[in-house]
């Protein structure tokens, strides 16, 4: 049974965090795996300047201790190495660079005709979700609040200051804008599967575009202290086929907001 359930939490997707991950979660969009393919990229290599220079530091402190050289050698200069020590360094940092900015660049792309547009505020201590493609009036708006569930309300197998009672449902490889604004003081709208981090301002508009590729259950939190129950502030985002979104939304959140 052990073995099934490591088996089993090994081969799952990592959407949410874990106790004492060191790693990233698992992509979910092509912006988040750009980000995850970057940082292996850029360790692979300070792994190899970290061998070189461990390398260098060891044969140094081996060759030139006191009792192998007790009359140590005078060097002034070495105008070769000098040169050398200056111009590598900085070619490296223009190799992390290139792909770093085509990363940042492609980051904030802002998608021109998304499919659906989320407008998501932040309050203390609880999230507003709107979707404006369905405003056609005041009366019919789609919109929702979403608490972080009490610890003592959650169910077996809900996570602990990370489930919420209304998860904002988008349909998996459609191209979604969310418009991120605070309704008093500043937040972040932040979910690490997807790659995203939008700061949510007072009487500002900050606009995000993703691609979720793959179905799912998401979990962020709050990324910007903001107040007392700040820890308390979570996000959930629930991707599902396409061919299931419309009942989804229409069963779900519509009564939700009939309600309120």
């Amino acid at each position: 049974m052990i073995v099934l359930e490591w088996l089993f939490l090994t081969i799952a997707a990592c959407d949410a965090a874990e106790p004492w991950q060191l790693g990233f979660q698992d992509a979910a969009t092509p912006m988040m795996q750009g980000i995850i393919d970057l940082h292996h990229d850029i360790f692979f290599f300070l792994i190899l300047i970290l061998v070189f220079v461990l390398r260098i530091l060891v044969r140094a402190l081996w060759h030139f201790h006191y009792q192998k050289n007790p009359i140590p050698q005078r060097i002034v200069h070495g105008t070769t190495i000098e040169i050398l020590r200056t111009i590598f360094p900085s070619i490296i940092p223009m190799f992390i660079a290139i792909p770093s900015f085509a990363l940042l660049y492609s980051m904030d792309e802002v998608v021109v005709d998304p499919a659906i547009t989320i407008k998501a505020i932040g309050h203390q201590w609880y999230r507003t979700y709107e979707y404006s493609d369905y405003n056609s009036s005041d009366e019919q708006s789609l919109t929702f609040d979403s608490y972080t569930i009490p610890e003592d309300d959650l169910e077996l197998g809900q996570s602990r200051l990370l489930e919420v009672d209304n998860r904002v449902v988008v349909p998996a490889k459609t191209h979604l804008r969310i418009i991120v604004t605070s309704a008093d003081v500043p937040h972040s709208w932040a979910v690490p599967s997807s790659g995203v981090k939008c700061d949510a301002v007072p009487g500002r508009l900050n606009q995000i575009s993703i691609s979720v590729q793959r179905e799912g259950v998401y979990y962020g939190q709050c990324s910007e202290i903001c107040g007392t129950n700040h820890a308390f502030t979570s996000i959930v985002v629930e991707a599902v086929p396409r061919k299931d979104y419309g009942s989804r939304v229409s069963n779900q959140l519509i009564p939700q907001t009939g309600e309120a």
